[in-house]
């Protein structure tokens, strides 16, 4: 194990141990070969599993593995329009949600920001489980840098991915913009979980996500 290496899993450490205090599950997992193999030992065979639109689960490649195990998957992505919408909210009510967060703070909080609310939503409320998985890139010391750091880091690159007509799709930072297509709508700040071993989050010793 390299200085570097050692360094994020003292700093995942430290901030699983604020978790502890806020009823939140945490694991540290090297890589993502082995959170992906974590994450499957957490959900039970034949139940139902959704997903909000996260670049992260998306490199972890559990999708495909999912896809070919026994579970009921509730994928949006194969749907448009009201179909898609629908499934949207069929998310609410699977066993298990995974996502990503924005940002974890050193305290344990988990922010995460959205412009139709569904993901923060279901993080919330809703699905019986929720595993979070975040790649070291993600780690940050406050709530408010967390939020600045999603909104001129990771929401550009979302904007951009999903076409939108955003300011900052044309510029890289934000302009707190109020468009149509502004995803930084809904902010969630998850410090506390009411329902214990409902959400666990898994930090990675690699970047994952924007």
């Amino acid at each position: 194990m390299t200085h570097l290496e050692k360094s994020y899993e003292l700093k995942a450490q430290t901030i699983i141990k604020q978790f502890a205090k806020r009823n939140i599950e945490g694991y540290y997992c090297v890589n993502k070969e082995e959170a992906v193999k974590l994450m499957l030992g957490f959900i039970e065979e034949g139940k139902s599993i959704s997903w909000g639109g996260s670049n992260t689960i998306t490199e972890l490649g559990i999708k495909d593995l999912l896809e070919n195990g026994n579970y009921v998957l509730v994928d949006r992505d194969k749907f448009t329009g009201e179909e898609r919408n629908t499934k949207m909210k069929e998310a609410f009510f699977s066993d298990y949600y995974l996502t990503s967060s924005n940002a974890v703070t050193q305290d344990g909080l988990l922010v995460n920001i959205d412009g139709n609310g569904n993901r923060v939503a279901a993080i919330s409320f809703g699905p019986k489980q929720v595993i979070v998985v975040v790649g070291i890139n993600k780690l940050v010391p406050t709530v408010e840098y967390a939020v600045e750091r999603i909104r001129n880091f990771a929401t550009p690159p979302n904007a951009i991915k999903l076409n939108y007509d955003t300011p900052c799709s044309k510029s890289g930072v934000c302009s707190d913009c109020l468009v149509k297509d502004c995803i930084c709508g809904q902010i969630l700040v998850t410090r506390f979980n009411r329902n214990t071993g409902r959400i666990k989050v898994i930090i990675v010793g690699e970047t994952l996500g924007f």
